[in-house]
């Protein structure tokens, strides 16, 4: 792993927009479902899938689902079970409600949150499987009330025939009831336009390759979305009070993601630095996934020698990680100036999959430096929220005036005229 000055480092993450050759693939494919329909779905669906479906085929049956909770381990369950739970107190906790502010002069202005009505859920089937994604896009949407709530994925998982089990079954825990056996820019494009057997959603949110972030950025307006995503990543600030041998484990646990996922520690000891990347090595040749983990270590991973934890902090927040671990002697005390970062990892038994599967907040996080001005999934992305005016005859003869003077001040004489009537008749002018 390298070891090189914080300085000498490209901290930058380009939001990643895609080859000519991608995008215009991407475009034909929205294209067609939103003319075609189910007819260009199952087409797409056996020429990038290489299963062939009718439209009967389309839907997961609930035979199907329960099938699937007889090849799941019994600890899976119950671990899916208590992180299930986990994700929805933590969730519970953000739900805001609909508020009216009530004026002496009889005006009442508030705020009205509704549940968005149908939301779509997008879960992975390229290299792994993710059950836990589940939870994470289905639990807060449910909180915030959401009636209709649709998951799709491709009719094979990590190359194996069929929908890995359990991801059926973390859908089904989560409490999804509409389920389909279609993936990649078509399924995203099928879920804004909708087809015949796909009723269109009002936001798609979840996980993808480089062709299903294309598709969501091409069909955001239509529908909305949660992010385009980039690759995972990692950075962890520690100090000598941290154990080289956690630290190498977390960086590597988001390395193994991808080979394009970042892994980089920021670090004032050098005797650190060293033990860390000469640990990475050892552990390295230990991962089932060594070959994408080596991968990401070598072209985006690196240890940053910094002067300070003040200097580091300076550093993190530049970066705007998607995911921070602090292993420092006393990691609440750095609190306080760590402004950018999806989620923040405290301590030594916080390490980042605390937080990925089981703790309750979300692990849907904003990537490539995003973090410096958006959040997780929370429960808000699937509440919209209309202002509420009920302004009295009394306040409007005390302030049309002013109304009209910022109207014509904009040129919108007709915005003035507007009041102007309603002053004449109320109030005798």
């Amino acid at each position: 792993m390298r070891i090189m000055r914080a300085e000498q480092f490209n901290i930058d993450r380009q939001v990643e927009y895609g080859t000519p050759e991608q995008n215009e693939a991407v475009k034909s494919i929205v294209e067609a479902i939103r003319t075609e329909g189910d007819a260009a779905l199952l087409r797409l669906t056996e020429q990038f899938d290489r299963v062939k479906l009718d439209a009967s085929s389309l839907r997961v049956t609930e035979a199907e689902i329960l099938a699937a909770y007889d090849k799941v381990d019994a600890d899976f369950l119950v671990a899916i079970r208590e992180a299930a739970v986990n994700v929805r107190t933590f969730h519970e906790k953000q739900m805001r409600n609909s508020w009216i502010d009530m004026q002496p002069d009889g005006t009442m202005l508030g705020q009205v949150l509704r549940p968005l009505k149908r939301v779509g859920v997008y879960v992975p089937g390229g290299k792994a499987a993710y059950p836990s994604s589940v939870l994470m896009n289905v639990i807060p949407a449910q909180v915030a009330g959401v009636p209709e709530i649709v998951m799709v994925t491709p009719p094979s998982t990590g190359g194996q025939e069929g929908i890995n089990p359990y991801i059926l079954v973390a859908a089904a825990e989560a409490g999804v009831k509409e389920m389909y056996r279609v993936g990649g820019a078509q399924a995203v494009a099928a879920l804004a336009y909708g087809t015949d057997s796909i009723a269109p959603v009002d936001k798609i949110t979840g996980p993808g390759n480089i062709y299903v972030a294309l598709a969501k950025r091409a069909v955001f307006g239509v529908v909305d979305i949660d992010s385009i995503a980039g690759p995972s990543e990692i950075a962890v600030l520690a100090d000598d009070s941290a154990d080289a041998s956690y630290v190498a484990a977390d960086l590597l646990s988001q390395a193994e993601h991808d080979e394009m996922a970042s892994a980089v520690l920021v670090t004032a000891s050098e005797t650190l630095a060293e033990a860390v990347a000469a640990e990475v090595e050892r552990q390295l040749a230990l991962l089932p996934r060594e070959a994408i983990a080596r991968s990401s270590i070598d072209n985006y991973g690196a240890v940053l020698l910094v002067d300070s934890l003040d200097a580091g902090i300076d550093v993190i927040n530049r970066m705007a990680p998607e995911h921070l671990e602090v292993l420092t002697a006393d990691p609440m005390a750095l609190l306080a100036r760590i402004e950018n970062a999806g989620a923040i990892f405290l301590g030594p038994y916080s390490s980042e999959p605390v937080g990925d599967y089981f703790a309750g907040p979300n692990h849907i996080l904003p990537t490539n430096g995003t973090a410096r001005f958006s959040s997780p999934v929370n429960v808000d992305d699937f509440l919209k929220k209309s202002s509420l005016i009920y302004y009295s005859k009394e306040a409007l003869l005390a302030n049309g005036d002013k109304i009209m003077t910022l109207a014509r001040h904009e040129g919108l004489e007709g915005h003035a005229r507007a009041i102007e009537i309603r002053l004449e008749k109320e109030g005798g002018k």
